[in-house]
C-alpha cells in the first residue's frame, strides 16, 4: 500500500466510501475484501482506533494509522438531570463543542443530536439561535453522537436506544448531505441497523429542502418547528419565515406527503400571551388541514433574555382541547432536563457553572 508519504495531514478514513476504500487497497497490492473489513469496523462496530481492528494484520493496521485518522467525537462534559436526562458536551476533532441529550422516558430512550456547530437561523426563543454557526458537522460526527448516547443508555439505564431526533444544535436541512449520509450509516445493515421510522428530522422550515427530501424518498419522520400559524407572528420569532412563508411551507409539505405518505409532526411552543390564545389555535387548526399531521405542543423553556414566558396550564389545556375538538392528534410535551439546560431550545454550550464554552461566539 504505497500511500503518499508527503501528505502533511492524514485523511479522515470515514470520509471514504466503501468503493473508495476498495480502490485504496487494490491499487496498493492488497485484497479488496480488506476494505469491507475496515468498513465494518468503522460503521457497524464503531471502532475509534485502528488498533481495535484485530482481524487485520499488524502491518495493515500500522499502515492505516500512518496514513489515515478516525476523528472520533469524545464526551467532554456530562451532566445528569434530576429526571435522569443526560446532557453531553461533545468535543470534535477541531476542539469545537456541540451538545447532545439522552432523554429517558418510561416508553423510550431518545437521543437528541446536533447537526451544526451553532446555528444561523436566530430564532428568538432559542438559546442555540444566539450562537454563531461555525460549521456543519460531518456525517461521522453526527453518527458518533448516536453511538455515544446509545452507549450511555445501555450502560447507565440498561435500556437500548429506541429513538433519534435531529433536534439539537443547528438546522439539519442546511446540512443536507451530511445529515442524509449519517442517517444512511445509522440505518444501514452495514451500520447501526436502526429503523428509519425511529428517526425524526426537525426543521425550522426550508421549503425547497423539504421537497428534496420527498424526491430523495426519505423514509424517516419529518417534524416542522411551526410555533405560529400566521406569517406576522412567525416572521417575528423565526426570521427564516420571511423567505419560507407558511404558504410556501404548505406547498412543500403537500408535496412531501404526496411522495412519502408520511404524516408530519408540527412542533408548537406555547408562549404566554403571544401564540397561546384560542384564535392562535384556530389558525393552527386551519394550517393542519393541508396534510395528515399531528401536533406536539411543547412547554416553553425560558432562556436568558426573558423576552418570552411560559404559558399557564389553563391556557395550554384550552389550546390543546380546541385542537382535539377539531379531530387533530395532539400531544402535550412536558420538558425534561431543564435543571441542566438540556431542554428544548436551551442548548447553548453552557457548562456546569452556566458559562458558554469553547470557541462558541454569541451573536449580539
Amino acid at each position: 500500500m504505497q500511500l503518499n508519504p508527503a501528505l502533511e495531514t492524514k485523511k479522515d478514513i470515514r470520509s471514504l466510501t466503501l468503493d473508495e476504500l476498495k480502490k485504496v487497497f487494490v491499487e496498493n497490492g492488497d485484497q479488496a475484501f480488506r476494505a469491507k473489513q475496515v468498513y465494518e469496523w468503522l460503521w457497524k462496530k464503531s471502532a475509534t482506533s485502528f488498533d481495535l481492528m484485530t482481524n487485520l494484520s499488524k502491518a495493515t493496521r500500522e499502515l492505516l494509522d500512518k496514513n489515515f485518522v478516525i476523528n472520533a467525537v469524545k464526551v467532554d462534559d456530562m451532566q445528569i438531570s434530576s429526571d435522569r436526562t443526560i446532557k453531553n458536551a461533545f468535543k470534535l476533532y477541531d476542539s469545537n463543542i456541540v451538545e447532545g441529550v439522552l432523554i429517558p422516558t418510561p416508553n423510550r430512550m431518545t437521543a437528541c443530536i446536533s447537526s451544526q456547530v451553532g446555528c444561523s437561523l436566530t430564532c428568538k426563543f432559542c438559546a442555540t439561535g444566539k450562537l454563531e454557526r461555525l460549521r456543519n458537522l460531518n456525517a461521522d460526527e453526527i453518527y458518533d453522537q448516536v453511538v455515544l448516547i446509545k452507549n450511555q443508555a445501555e450502560e447507565k439505564y440498561k435500556t437500548p436506544l429506541s429513538n433519534i431526533v435531529y433536534m439539537g444544535m443547528g438546522e439539519p436541512l442546511l446540512n443536507y448531505k451530511n445529515v442524509m449520509d449519517s442517517i444512511q450509516k445509522i440505518t444501514s445493515p452495514e451500520g447501526l441497523n436502526m429503523s428509519p421510522q425511529r428517526i425524526t428530522v426537525s426543521t425550522a422550515g426550508v421549503s425547497k429542502m423539504i421537497m428534496k427530501l420527498a424526491d430523495d424518498g426519505a423514509k424517516f419522520n419529518l417534524a416542522l418547528s411551526l410555533h405560529a400559524a400566521n406569517d406576522k407572528k412567525r416572521n417575528y420569532i423565526m426570521p427564516i419565515n420571511e423567505s419560507n412563508s407558511l404558504e410556501a411551507l404548505a406547498e412543500a409539505l403537500k408535496y412531501f406527503y404526496e411522495k412519502t405518505e408520511t404524516r408530519v409532526t408540527y412542533e408548537y411552543i406555547a408562549f404566554k400571551d403571544f401564540n397561546d390564545s384560542l384564535e392562535d389555535a384556530k389558525e393552527l387548526a386551519a394550517f393542519c388541514k393541508h396534510i395528515p399531521c399531528k401536533v406536539n405542543i411543547i412547554e416553553y423553556n425560558p432562556i436568558d433574555d426573558g423576552e418570552f414566558q411560559q404559558t399557564t396550564n389553563e391556557r395550554l389545556d384550552a389550546f390543546a382541547k380546541f385542537l382535539e375538538n377539531k379531530n387533530i392528534i395532539v400531544n402535550v410535551r412536558r420538558s425534561r432536563g431543564k435543571d441542566i439546560d438540556a431542554a428544548c431550545g436551551q442548548l447553548a454550550n453552557k457548562n456546569k457553572e452556566g458559562f458558554v464554552t469553547r470557541k462558541m461566539k454569541v451573536v449580539k
